[in-house]
This record gives C-alpha cells, structure tokens and sequence, in this order.
C-alpha cells in the first residue's frame, strides 16, 4: 500500500461474489465513513460484462477468499487495463489474484475446510476495516485519537466473538424449534442489512432452506405481502443509528403474526416486548457490529442443517472455489 498514492484517489469498486460481496457491503459503509470516500460495491460478474467507469483515480479493491474467482479475475483484468490501482484481498498466498494487482493484502486465517465461507467472511471484514483506518489516515479524515480508539473496539473482536460460542447450545434449541419451516426472512438496516444477506446465505446453502435478506425498510416495497405466521423473521437490531426504525419495521412484522427472532445488544431489554426470542451479542462501535452480529446467524445456519441431516461441510452443489464462469 505504502506504493500506492492513495491520497488522489477519488472514488474506488469494491468487486466481489457471494460471501466477499456481502462483506465489501460493510466495506463500503466504512470507508464512507471514516475515510469519506465515495464506493461502489459490484457484483463480479456483472462488473465484468458491465461498462464501469474506471480510471487511475478510481481504486478497485478485489475481494476472493481463494484468489482464484474467475469472475473477480476479470474484474481486476479489466481496472488494470483502465488504469486503476487495483487491491487484492485473499486468504491464498500466490494465488491467480496476487499475481499483477498492486496491493495485496492476506486474510492469514489459514484454510478454510468447509465449502462454506464463515472465518474468511469475519477475515475480510477486518481487512477492510483496516484498510479504511489507514485511508482515513492518509486523507486526513479522521484524527489519531479516533482512530486508536477503533483500533482498541476491534483488538476486543476476539473476545467477544469467543464469548458468543457460549451460545451454541441456546442457537441448537432455537434451530430445533424453527426446523419444520421452508422459509425464513432477514433484514437490518446500515451494518446489520448485511449481516441479514450473509446470515440468509447461511441458511441457504447448507439447510436447504429458502431465505432472504432485505433491507428492512424495504419491506413494504413488496416482501412484506409474503408474511404469515408460517414465516419467521430474523431481524438485526443491535444499538445503531437507526436501532428505532429497525423497532418500528419489527412491529409491522408482528402485525402480520410473523414470528421474529431478535438479534440484540446486551442489556436491550426493550427489544423483548417485541420479539419472540431475543439473542443477545456484545456491544461495540456500530461499524464493527457486523463481526459479532453474524456469529449466531452462523450457528444458527449450522444447527438448522444438522437438524435436518443435511452436509455442513460439502453442501450439494457448490464448490470452495468458483473457477468458472
């Protein structure tokens, strides 16, 4: 990075699938935020074939846990032929992505076995939560002192996300209770909007179970006409900016006698006046929370797929690694 002349940068892509999109979601949002640069997020595949406008101040930071994603390949291949810094993220050291962009910068979380993306997805929000530290940094947006104090909120992750193993036996229980069901909604809002998509990724593709992730605002744009009581709602609703929005929507789920099932901040007692169960994760910096706000949407997936049979490890139909178009 020290290469690079990140202070002429104007606007950057973040380009990713799956897992890695959802995290340069988060992505965006902090660099937004501390660093006050303007970011898109792209879909790979659609950033490939689309016609983004790309030039040497446009940074495109590249997200592959294998380092071998054909379509994110493409990506880089086209903002190298623009002009444009490029920035690789990848846990896979020489990997295909390493090889020609400007910067990289490892996951170092070793490998990951199951097909799954779980530490690498907590991996690449860190990296990117770094990366836009130091942004902030060399722009001058955020003063030293802010930022040694986010740095301490994210030396605390690893404790807490730890501590939130202790809820293995309380997400079995809940998955369990929920198992009959083929269907299940998601939505936050700000950080916790996310959280929603990667948690009902999750429960995809290791349960078999159709689930979807909005925007909780969104609902009454047309998801909310699919809620009945045979649907439940797994809402994030952590202490945010818009933790009162995130309420409201939540009452309006409850309306239509969908059952919700609340992801909330520790001693949020509020919050269970209005859900059918509460799970409880620590408090830390809003920007953070995806990290640990993700950890039961996790065991949740987990214990749902045990309960119905089904293979963690290798679900049908996907590979580690997407080589191909």
């Amino acid at each position: 990075l020290n290469q690079l002349d990140l202070r002429r940068i104007r606007r950057a892509y973040i380009v990713a699938c799956g897992t890695s999109f959802y995290a340069g979601l988060v992505g965006k949002l902090a660099l937004e935020r501390w660093a006050r640069l303007p970011v898109e997020v792209a879909i790979a595949s659609e950033f490939r074939y689309g016609d983004p406008v790309l030039d040497e101040d446009t940074a495109v930071i590249l997200i592959s846990q294998s380092g071998e994603t054909a379509d994110t390949l493409a990506g880089f291949r086209l903002a190298k032929a623009a002009g444009s810094p490029t920035i690789a993220l990848t846990n896979v050291v020489g990997s295909s992505i390493t090889r020609g962009t400007d910067a990289v910068l490892y996951l170092q979380v070793g490998p990951e076995i199951g097909v799954v993306a779980t530490k690498s997805f907590t991996a690449q929000l860190v990296l990117l939560y770094l990366l836009a530290l130091y942004l902030a940094r060399v722009r001058g947006t955020l003063a030293d002192a802010a930022i040694s104090a986010i740095v301490q909120d994210i030396r605390r992750l690893p404790d807490q996300v730890e501590a939130l193993l202790a809820l293995d036996d309380a997400m079995a229980e809940l998955a369990q209770a929920y198992s009959d069901r083929r269907s299940f909604f998601f939505f936050g809002r700000g950080f916790g909007y996310p959280v929603a998509l990667e948690g009902a990724l999750k429960l995809k593709e290791i349960s078999y179970i159709h689930a979807e992730g909005y925007p909780a605002g969104e609902l009454k744009h047309g998801p909310i006409a699919m809620l009945d009581p045979s649907i439940p709602v797994m809402a994030v609703a952590t202490q945010s900016a818009t933790y009162e929005k995130v309420i409201s929507n939540i009452q309006e789920v409850r309306a239509r006698e969908a059952q919700v099932i609340a992801v909330a901040t520790e001693g949020d007692t509020e919050i269970r006046r209005h859900a059918n169960h509460v799970i409880y994760v620590p408090a830390t910096e809003e920007a953070l929370s995806p990290v640990v706000n993700v950890i039961p949407l996790q065991l949740f997936a987990y214990h749902m797929a045990v309960t119905l049979g089904c293979d963690v490890d290798q679900p049908r139909n996907l590979a580690k690694s997407v080589t191909v178009e």
